[in-house]
């Protein structure tokens, strides 16, 4: 049968059959997550849905959690969860792996996550300050 490999996703898809692996959903990106990050990533949902308002929504390969705009989003990978956390200033400690520029007034925090003990402070409270550092840009807009 005639088709093609999709180049993002790597799925068969055969001729004349419509594809868009751009378009995904939570459950499609975490139901292969073992048991230990299943309940890492519902204590990360939870504990940033507790936040207030904001949209949650599936982007690619991503999770990500907006007000205005993404204050950090979630990579799903097969052993951990990668958190990107967009902070105003540059964070140094063990769980941080990296630190780059986002923009010029954010940084963005990369994280680890392999277990749900690791999603308590100060990791959560790093969280907290990106939601809430978003709360001050938007009063700033309006």
């Amino acid at each position: 049968m005639a088709g093609r490999q999709c180049y993002h996703c790597k799925q068969w898809v055969e001729e004349g059959e419509a594809h868009d692996c751009w378009t995904t959903t939570e459950a499609a990106l975490t139901k292969d997550l073992s048991e230990d990050l299943q309940e890492a990533w519902e204590r990360l949902r939870e504990t940033a849905s507790e936040f207030g308002e904001q949209r949650i929504y599936a982007s690619h390969n991503s999770i990500m959690f907006s007000r205005r705009s993404c204050y950090f989003f979630v990579r799903p990978k097969k052993t951990f969860l990668e958190v990107v956390v967009f902070l105003g200033r540059a964070v140094k400690a063990p769980q941080i792996r990296r630190v780059d520029a986002a923009s010029k007034t954010r940084k963005a925090h990369f994280l680890r996550i392999t277990h749900r003990d690791e999603v308590e402070p100060p990791m959560t409270d790093w969280l907290r300050e990106a939601y809430d550092l978003q709360a001050r840009k938007t009063q700033k807009t309006r």
